[in-house]
């Protein structure tokens, strides 16, 4: 009996040191996840406020703003043309006999360009030409005679209607081969000869292009969304990019009306004394239609669009700063800035784009 007591007490004894173990590693894990509870949220917090030290500074290059003059202009394609720029051609068709001016040349309303031949015509002008000889030598000797009363008046009124009918056939003639001549219309230059001789002509070919610079002009359509927008006197940029040149001169011409089929209105600008312009050379024209004082404008390329709005970024000492701003005009890259940032402000420009708020940031010079 005793024996058995021996061997069971042992036993108790070690049943009960081993709970007691148990216990105590139950508490020390809880107590663990509860330590690493807490620095998963402070690492979290950290994380939230740009506290990661970890975190390599982003290389950036910023802008301080300052306001300025801003001046929102429309930009369209245009082309030079003249209130005298035309096209000489014969009125009736033939071959082409003589040549008598050359691209580049001078000359003058009226002046003979060239001529056709026109050897039927002219055989019938001499033709009449005999024919208003005798009609009119018959109508010389009609009223000699009636001068000394000799014969009637019918006679002389009869000779006299015949001899102004043959100088009218005779003038018929003469227009008639007229007809066969180019003449210039206007005062000008030869811009282009595209005659020789030999050559068939027609009614309405391009054949002699005569143009007077003195009076030439800038056109350009516009979209009718700018109706009503644009008005003559707005000061406008033209641009020759082939030139290296630009003139800023006035709106002169804004059409009321739009074209049914383009759906765009015509404006135009006069130029006058410019000997390096030629009709259809092409050129930039810029209208300014919206002008700002002491604004403040940052580059388009920098705006970036989200779903709660436009938005740049700032440096904030070494850090980047995100900023909502509210956008008005734009012209020639830059955007008017009409709320968030003011003069000072030192706006991101490069490097922005892989910037949050709150990273740290290395301003480059």
């Amino acid at each position: 009996m005793k024996r058995l007591i021996y061997l069971i007490l042992p036993a108790i004894i070690l049943a009960s040191c081993g709970g007691k173990k148990t216990v105590d590693n139950t508490q020390k894990l809880n107590d663990l996840k509860k330590q690493r509870a807490d620095i998963d949220t402070k690492i979290h917090d950290l994380e939230a406020m740009g506290g990661d030290s970890s975190k390599k500074a982003t290389p950036v290059i910023v802008m301080p703003l300052k306001s300025t003059d801003f001046v929102g202009y429309v930009s369209v394609q245009s082309s030079i043309t003249g209130d005298q720029n035309v096209t000489a051609s014969a009125q009736a068709g033939g071959v082409v006999k003589s040549v008598l001016v050359q691209a580049g040349q001078h000359v003058s309303k009226g002046q003979l360009l060239a001529t056709l031949d026109a050897a039927t015509v002219e055989q019938q002008i001499l033709g009449q030409d005999a024919q208003l000889g005798l009609s009119k030598t018959l109508y010389e000797k009609q009223k000699q005679l009636w001068a000394q009363n000799i014969g009637t008046q019918v006679q002389l009124l009869q000779a006299k209607a015949n001899y102004e009918f043959a100088e009218k056939q005779k003038a018929a003639l003469v227009a008639q081969r007229n007809m066969y001549h180019i003449t210039s219309p206007i005062d000008g230059v030869v811009d282009q000869m595209n005659l020789k001789v030999g050559d068939a002509a027609s009614p309405g070919m391009s054949s002699i292009h005569v143009v007077n610079n003195s009076q030439l002009k800038a056109e350009a359509n516009l979209g009718e969304n700018y109706l009503g927008k644009i008005h003559a006197g707005n000061t406008v940029k033209l641009l020759f990019p082939d030139l290296g040149d630009s003139i800023i001169t006035k709106l002169t011409y804004v059409s009321d009306a739009v074209d049914p089929s383009s759906r765009s209105f015509l404006v135009q600008v006069k130029l006058t004394g410019r000997t390096r312009l030629h009709p259809n050379m092409s050129c930039i024209m810029k209208i300014a239609n919206y002008e700002s004082e002491d604004a403040i404008t940052v580059p388009v390329s920098i705006i970036q669009k989200t779903s709660k709005g436009d938005l740049v970024y700032v440096a904030d000492g070494n850090k980047a700063k995100l900023v909502y701003v509210t956008t008005g005009q734009n012209s020639d890259g830059q955007v008017e800035i009409k709320s968030g940032l003011k003069a000072g402000d030192r706006v991101i420009v490069t490097g922005y784009d892989n910037l949050d708020n709150g990273d740290p940031i290395s301003i480059q010079q």
